[in-house]
């Protein structure tokens, strides 16, 4: 069945590349398109899979806006601020559209999958020639087509299809791939408006997923990252239940060199099962980010999250039980509607004992369409900035500290790239740890064992071991 729905999707990118080809190429030999895509990894790897598709049109891929024919636009939702700047550039974007009255105008993604989204743009940025859903993005060379066969303004927000495993992606890094195994969420935290723009969470079938890694490891890539809204809830809904578990170790089992990583995990998923597959594969990093959101457990419960501060310890402990230097990173909010001086300094104790490697923190921002924008807050904003600096001024302690425990050992490193200062390199190693160290840039792309010799509070230090500079 999934081998018809691939092959269908090939026959229809293919025929509609045909259909598109008197259109694309009536007045010149080469039309260039470009993507833009915000927000977070999902929607990184959702803009490969449209970069993938133009290119199979027959597009050319550029940076330019004064270059292109096709500019699109695929946007994040989670913050009312990141549609302001989305906005923000279809108004500044007007001016290429004088000047190229051919270019075509597109924004998808998860802000154009709310329902308010495509009246308001057809109202106010009548240039915008072609709107689309998260749920839509294979139906987005029939939307093309609609447009040069006139039509003014072609939209689809509509509901999923069995398209996407035809999609193949144009990647954007040569040696680290995102790789979607389910799409959507469930939960609906009051504060998050994820649900309502990538619907009800649904799981790629697991041959799909095995068979796009196992040809990522083919092509060489060292770095495969699984994503999903919430990994850990991987399977439930497949005709043939699947645990994120045992997900993990088919992948695990897969010949090669190369590392498994995944986001986002929720903590009421994160059963002992997960954890103890996460220590027992090889290459499964250790490292978990699991977001805690805060270490009030009324907070908590106001923000949906379904577990407390004590539940959320246990999965801690246990990691840290069977492995001291378990990498644990996670995300904060700091200023939810009413957060008392007394939750706020529960946050500051969760994180003062689970000793984090990273957190990564954000000052509440009202949601519209969420429960929480509902919800009264009496914290001032001077009180949220004020808290926002005594956490991150108790994460540099704790990381430059923490961070000590890996002087004078070796690591095994994947290098990233060039860092900032002249003559080093920037890697991350099995438990996600930032590692800068002097090299040549011919060693990007590689694993290399690098001795640690200094901790800071973003990152460690090293050399390359003796026999790797051999």
């Amino acid at each position: 069945m999934e081998r018809q729905k691939n092959e269908t999707a090939a026959a229809v990118t293919e025929a509609m590349r045909t259909r598109l080809q008197p259109y694309l190429f009536a007045e010149r030999d080469t039309v260039y398109a470009c993507v833009h895509s915000f927000g977070c990894q999902l929607n990184v790897s959702d803009g490969e899979r449209i970069r993938g598709m133009l290119t199979e049109l027959g597009y050319t891929m550029t940076d330019s806006y004064e270059k292109a024919d096709l500019i699109l636009f695929n946007t994040c939702a989670v913050r009312e601020s990141a549609e302001d700047r989305v906005y923000g550039m279809l108004g500044n974007i007007k001016k290429y559209k004088k000047t190229n009255p051919n270019l075509i105008l597109v924004l998808c993604g998860c802000m154009a999958s709310e329902e308010h989204t495509a009246e308001f743009v057809r109202s106010h940025y009548p240039y915008v020639d072609i709107v689309f859903g998260t749920a839509s993005l294979s139906r987005f060379p029939g939307l093309l087509l609609e447009h040069f066969q006139g039509k003014k303004f072609a939209c689809d927000t509509g509901e999923y299809d069995a398209m996407y495993e035809g999609i193949v992606p144009s990647r954007e890094h040569p040696f680290k791939a995102s790789v979607p195994i389910m799409f959507g969420c469930n939960n609906f935290c009051t504060y998050c408006i994820v649900p309502y723009v990538r619907g009800r969470e649904r799981s790629r079938d697991p041959e799909q997923i095995l068979r796009e890694v196992r040809q990522l490891v083919a092509d060489g890539y060292k770095e495969i990252m699984l994503l999903g809204q919430n990994v850990n809830s991987y399977g439930k809904d497949l005709e043939q239940p699947l645990t994120f578990a045992q997900l993990l170790q088919k992948i695990n089992d897969i010949p090669g060199e190369f590392v498994i990583r995944f986001m986002s995990s929720h903590p009421k998923d994160a059963t002992p099962e997960l954890l103890d597959t996460i220590l027992q594969c090889s290459k499964v990093g250790h490292h978990l980010h699991l977001p805690v959101q805060s270490g009030s457990n009324d907070v908590l419960r106001r923000m949906n999250r379904r577990y407390t501060v004590e539940k959320y310890m246990e999965s801690v402990d246990y990691l840290r039980r069977r492995d001291p230097d378990f990498s644990l990173t996670t995300d904060l909010i700091v200023g939810f509607p009413d957060e008392t001086e007394e939750d706020f300094q529960g946050t500051l104790d969760l994180v003062q004992r689970v000793q984090y490697d990273n957190i990564y923190t954000f000052i509440y921002s009202k949601r519209r369409g969420t429960k929480a924008a509902e919800m009264e807050d009496h914290t001032t904003d001077a009180e949220k900035s004020d808290r926002m600096e005594r956490l991150l001024s108790l994460q540099r302690e704790i990381a430059s500290e923490h961070n000590k425990r890996f002087i004078g050992r070796t690591l095994r490193v994947l290098v990233d790239g060039e860092s900032k200062r002249p003559g080093r390199l920037v890697g991350k190693d099995n438990a996600f740890i930032i590692v800068e160290f002097p090299g040549d840039p011919s060693l990007i792309g590689t694993f290399q064992n690098v001795r640690i010799t200094e901790a800071r509070n973003w990152a460690v230090l090293g050399e390359l071991a003796e026999e790797e500079q051999k």
